[in-house]
């Protein structure tokens, strides 16, 4: 991870630290996001706000399914994900409340809840890294579906068990069904792809010529190159259209049994403003989805190279007979 050296400035919130009743303000958050990443965050927005927050950093996914056993007395008053499908899981459950148009208003629609109830803080692309030193561009796949082909036998890398992977999983199965998806993974395991336990280290043998081509977000080999300028790998976007061009929303949403609604709503627009949005944009070369913050890196801007969006709350409902159908394909393991 690209160390938290760029300042998050003082945002415009209030600092009164008790509520009316004289007691000290707090929040509780169930984060996705890892601790490394959202720390800073954290301990500037209770610099700023005087609220005491309290984060349980774990899994999206995990995080989600034990806010659903918790129900009515999770302590959780605001969700941080770092996974669409996460949200999605959720809102479908009637887990989240109402967020106010002022929040909502500060991001395209594409990226927030239809229903209100959830808003996108960043945006990861999927994308496919190679090392054009090695990889000549014109042998680059058309479309991320090639890459069950027989042409990409043992020169492809994935991450089974990672979130992200399986949201894309997912959304094939929205996109074009069970059928179809499943013959995707089926030529992935049939071409002998080589499995790893995350995205950063696909790029990581990409770099070191393990494999020709690794399925992975698009910040990693960003992160990568900025702490190491000698790496040549590079980011393919998919073209616009095809399933590969899929934007996936790391996104907020506060909770229906939350005590601390104003509070969570302050994090959340703490979250989307000019400056946190600069912070997500440098430090983790996601793509920002508020204040009109360019990505860095020198990458292009969203709207050039992913064209789709998931269902989050689509995405939600199939993450579990996601899982059982990539492993059930053989990818893991």
């Amino acid at each position: 991870m690209v160390g938290v050296g760029v300042a998050v400035v003082a945002s415009l919130l209030a600092t009164s630290c008790s509520d009316d009743d004289g007691s000290a303000k707090s929040l509780t958050i169930y984060s996705g996001r890892s601790e490394e990443l959202v720390k800073p965050l954290i301990d500037q927005f209770e610099d700023e706000s005087g609220i005491d927050v309290e984060v349980l950093y774990s899994d999206s996914a995990d995080l989600a399914r034990q806010i659903e056993q918790e129900g009515d007395n999770s302590p959780a008053d605001l969700f941080f994900s770092q996974a669409p499908g996460s949200l999605g899981f959720l809102d479908d459950l009637g887990s989240f409340q109402a967020l106010p148009s002022e929040i909502l208003d500060q991001v395209e629609p594409q990226y927030r809840s239809s229903e209100g109830d959830w808003v996108g803080i960043s945006g990861r692309v999927r994308v496919l890294v190679y090392d054009p030193e090695r990889t000549p561009e014109d042998t680059l796949p058309a479309s991320v579906l090639d890459l069950a082909d027989p042409e990409f036998a043992g020169k492809v890398g994935v991450a089974p068990t990672n979130a992200s992977f399986q949201d894309f999983i997912s959304f094939l199965r929205i996109e074009l069904g069970d059928d179809k998806t499943q013959l995707f993974l089926n030529g992935l395991v049939e071409n002998g792809a080589r499995t790893y336990p995350n995205n950063l280290t696909i790029v990581e043998a990409v770099g070191r010529g393990e494999i020709e081509y690794g399925l992975v977000n698009n910040y990693y080999n960003e992160q990568l190159r900025a702490q190491d300028g000698s790496l040549t790998t590079e980011n393919h976007y998919f073209p616009n259209g095809d399933p590969g061009s899929l934007v996936l929303v790391s996104g907020a949403a506060i909770m229906q049994t939350s005590d601390h609604v104003d509070e969570a709503t302050r994090f959340i627009d703490f979250l989307l403003e000019q400056q946190t949005q600069e912070y997500f944009a440098n430090e983790t070369f996601e793509f920002p989805l508020a204040a009109g913050v360019n990505p860095s890196g020198g990458q292009p801007p969203l709207d050039q190279v992913a064209s789709i969006t998931a269902n989050l709350t689509l995405l939600g409902q199939r993450l579990g007979s996601t899982i059982a159908m990539i492993e059930g394909s053989g990818l893991v393991g």
